[in-house]
Parts: structure tokens; C-alpha cells; sequence
């Protein structure tokens, strides 16, 4: 959205950024507050067993730990039917890449999950040129289950649970996008301790944070209606409108 700004001296934009550096604590504080009640959140039980497929056959979910005791699933939105993931989940975990040896140093294991088959997957992998672990959530109700994931008897009723709420299915698709937490204990036994969905996730898009601090911000017509997949972009002018 293009903006008209005052041109003003040194000291005046001194003055403004100040005002905005005390909102910019305020929100900084206000993370951590959120952060914290994050942590103190309770846990569930997981009671329900799942099995993945992945580059290394079959695999439980308390396998997919890799050794660690944290489990972070990102639901991404692949369909069993589908030629591709969705644009935006592949816009997300294009930042997958820096943060894995980070994580894993600090006794975090990260991996995607869809529902689309195993060979899927790895083609589309392949053309995207990542390599985080992505397993196939295929018939194991995985993603059904976190609520990212729905039939055509849900999506016809009129309304699926999404984001801890009811949503109209005109809203919804098949497939939607989430995050789920999980902690092993030392006796194997696996928690679910925290699932984000929709713009929950917005914060793991170093992209969209750096483009919020850029002089025309994410200049979008709509959510996120710039993005394309990284090997799209060469197919059409980069965005220059104001």
C-alpha cells in the first residue's frame, strides 16, 4: 500500500523514531510475556500411535525424534492428489535450511509432514533443492488429527475446526497450514505441548521480518499475494509497485 511520508530534518525523524522504538519495546515485552505463558502451557498425552513414511522406510512418530527430545512437525500443506505443495508452505520452509544445525545443537528435531505419498514428496523436494527431513503423512491421520487436514464430508458440512475455531469451509481447503510441538520423556513417553496455525505462524518467516523493517513493508495486495516459489520468480518482473 503506498503511503505518502513528510520529508523532514535529522532531529525530527530523531523524535518519531524514538516514539516507535517505545512501541517497539512494548511489543518486544509483550513477546516475552506471551513466550512465557507459552512454556507454561500444559501437556497432552499422546495415546494415538502414527507411522511416516520416510527416506529411511518406515518410521513412528517417536522415531521421527532422531535421538532428541523435541519434536517440532510442520504440517505442510501437500495433498495426496497434488503436483506440488502450496506456495506458501514452500515460501515458509525456504528458511528451514539455516536454522536445522541450530536446532538440532540444541536437542530439537524438525521435520514436515504432508499427505501427500513419499515420491511426491522427494520429487518436489528435489526441484525445490531442499534437504530438511519431510515425511509422508499418507493415510496415518496424522495431520487429520492437528486439525490441518480435512475430508469431503467436513468441507461439505459448512464449517471444519481450524485454528482452535470453527471456520466456513469456503475458507478452508483440504489441506491448511500448522505447527505442532512434541516433548519425549526419558520413559518414551510423548507429549503434545503446542500447535500454531494460519498467521500464528508468521514469526518462523524471516522474509516477512525483514520485510516489515523495509520502506514499503511487505507491499501486498493481500495476504502474502506476492509470494511465489523460489524457482517462479524468474517467470514474471519483480514486484516494483508502490
Amino acid at each position: 500500500m503506498r503511503q505518502d511520508h513528510a520529508v523532514v530534518s535529522p532531529g525530527e525523524w530523531l523524535k518519531a523514531r524514538k516514539d516507535l522504538l517505545a512501541l517497539e519495546k512494548e511489543h518486544t515485552h509483550a513477546r516475552d510475556k506471551v513466550n512465557a505463558a507459552r512454556l507454561a502451557l500444559p501437556w497432552v498425552k499422546m495415546e494415538k500411535t502414527y507411522v511416516f513414511d520416510t527416506r529411511a522406510g518406515r518410521k513412528s512418530l517417536s522415531e521421527l525424534f532422531d535421538g532428541r527430545s523435541q519434536l517440532m512437525v510442520y504440517h505442510f500443506m501437500f495433498g495426496p492428489t497434488w503436483e506440488a505443495g502450496c506456495p506458501g508452505c514452500s515460501f515458509l520452509v525456504d528458511h528451514f535450511a539455516g536454522m536445522l544445525p541450530h536446532l538440532n545443537h540444541h536437542d530439537v528435531t524438525l521435520v514436515a509432514a504432508s499427505n501427500a505419498p513419499l515420491a511426491k514428496i522427494e520429487t518436489y523436494k528435489k526441484r525445490m533443492e531442499w534437504d530438511f527431513p519431510w515425511v509422508s503423512a499418507e493415510g496415518n491421520g496424522f495431520n487429520h488429527d492437528f486439525h490441518v487436514a480435512f475430508s469431503p464430508d467436513e468441507l461439505a458440512s459448512g464449517k471444519v475446526g481450524y485454528n482452535f475455531t470453527d471456520i466456513e469451509s469456503a475458507n478452508a481447503h483440504e489441506e491448511l497450514p500448522g505447527l505442532s510441538a512434541f516433548q519425549k520423556g526419558e520413559d518414551g513417553t510423548i507429549y503434545h505441548t503446542y500447535s500454531s496455525y494460519a498467521r500464528g505462524l508468521e514469526e518462523l518467516v524471516g522474509t516477512l521480518m525483514l520485510l516489515d523493517r523495509a520502506p514499503k513493508g511487505r507491499n501486498e495486495d493481500g495476504t502474502m499475494s506476492f509470494v511465489r516459489r523460489h524457482d517462479e520468480y524468474d517467470r514474471e518482473p519483480g514486484r516494483k509497485a508502490g
